[in-house]
C-alpha cells in the first residue's frame, strides 16, 4: 500500500510539472538586459542540497559555491558542477533562508530575522564554535533575501511576510552595519513600492513575497526574486522599480536564491521537488 502511494504521488506530481509545461508553452519570457533567462547553464545539487535556499560566492569568486539547506544549521560548498560537496556545523538545525559572506565574516538569517555570523576562515572545519546569534534587530515577520554589501560594510534583509508591512503598499527591508568582529547593529531601512510591481503584472493589490535578494555589481542594480509570485524585480540603486520580469515555472521551480560571479554572470537556485533535484542556474551575461 506504501509503495503503491508513493507511486501515485510521484505520477501525480509528473503530471503537474508537465502541465505547467504546457501550459507556459508560447509564452515569451523576457529578460533583462544581458541575460537570456531561456537559456541557462544548469548544475543539478546533491541530494544534501535538495531544498537548497541561499546562495553566495567569496569574492564573487565562482569557483566556489556556496549555499544553505532550508533545515541544516550548516553552510555547504561544492564546485559548481561537482557532487564533492563540503559543509561546516555552524548551529542548530532550522528554518535558515539566506547567507552573504562579507569582511571575513559568513552571515546565515533564519527565516525568522534571527541572524548569525561566524568567521570565514573556520570554513575548513566541520564545526565551529564561534557563532554569534543576533536577535531582535528585525521586526517580527518572515525573512528571505539577504545582501551584504563589502564596500560600506552594510547587511541589506528583506521582508517577505511582515506586519508592517499590512498597513502600507510597500514591502520593507532593513539595514545592518557588520563590524569586524562579526557584531550586527541597526543602520536603516527602506521600502519596495508595490504599485510599481502592480502595474506592468496587471495585478490588483498584489502581495509580493520576495525569496532572494542581490545586486548586479556592473549596474548596481536590486535584482529580487519572488519564487510565490515567479516575479524578478530589477530596481535601481534607490529602491525605484525599473522592470518586472515572469519566471517560466518549467525552468524556475522554487527560485530562493539570487547572486552575481565577478564576471557579472547571475545565478539563481531552485528548491528541489518530487521530480527534480535541487539546482542552481547559471545566466552568462553578454554585452
Amino acid at each position: 500500500m506504501k509503495n503503491t502511494l508513493v507511486s501515485v504521488t510521484y505520477y501525480l506530481a509528473l503530471a503537474i510539472a508537465c502541465l505547467c509545461i504546457n501550459c507556459t508553452r508560447g509564452k515569451v519570457y523576457h529578460s533583462p538586459k544581458g541575460y537570456d533567462l531561456n537559456n541557462p547553464v544548469k548544475y543539478n545539487m546533491p541530494e544534501d542540497l535538495h531544498e537548497i535556499s541561499g546562495i553566495a560566492f567569496h569574492n564573487r569568486n565562482a569557483d566556489t559555491l556556496f549555499a544553505e539547506q532550508d533545515e541544516d544549521g550548516e553552510l555547504f560548498y561544492l564546485k559548481p558542477g561537482s557532487y564533492n560537496l563540503q559543509s561546516i556545523k555552524f548551529g542548530k538545525n532550522g528554518d535558515y533562508e539566506d547567507l552573504a559572506i562579507s569582511n571575513k565574516q559568513v552571515i546565515m538569517l533564519r527565516s525568522d530575522g534571527v541572524l548569525f555570523t561566524f568567521p570565514f576562515s573556520d570554513i575548513r572545519n566541520t564545526e565551529t564554535t564561534s557563532t554569534q546569534k543576533w536577535e531582535n534587530l528585525l521586526p517580527a515577520g518572515k525573512y528571505e533575501g539577504m545582501f551584504a554589501d563589502d564596500n560600506n560594510k552594510l547587511v541589506y534583509v528583506l521582508c517577505k511576510h511582515c506586519s508592517t508591512d499590512k498597513s502600507t503598499k510597500s514591502n520593507n527591508g532593513y539595514i545592518l552595519k557588520l563590524l569586524d568582529n562579526g557584531a550586527l547593529e541597526k543602520a536603516g531601512h527602506f521600502s519596495i513600492d508595490l504599485k510599481k510591481i502592480e502595474e506592468p503584472t496587471g495585478i490588483k493589490k498584489i502581495t509580493f513575497h520576495p525569496s532572494g535578494l542581490s545586486r548586479n555589481p556592473l549596474s548596481n542594480e536590486w535584482y529580487i526574486i519572488s519564487s510565490v509570485n515567479k516575479l524578478l524585480v530589477v530596481a535601481d540603486s534607490n529602491w525605484q522599480l525599473k522592470e518586472v520580469f515572469d519566471l517560466n515555472p518549467s525552468r524556475f521551480n522554487r527560485p530562493e536564491g539570487i547572486t552575481f560571479d565577478r564576471d557579472n554572470n547571475l545565478y539563481i537556485s531552485n528548491e528541489g521537488d518530487k521530480v527534480q533535484p535541487g539546482n542552481v542556474l547559471k545566466f552568462a551575461y553578454k554585452k
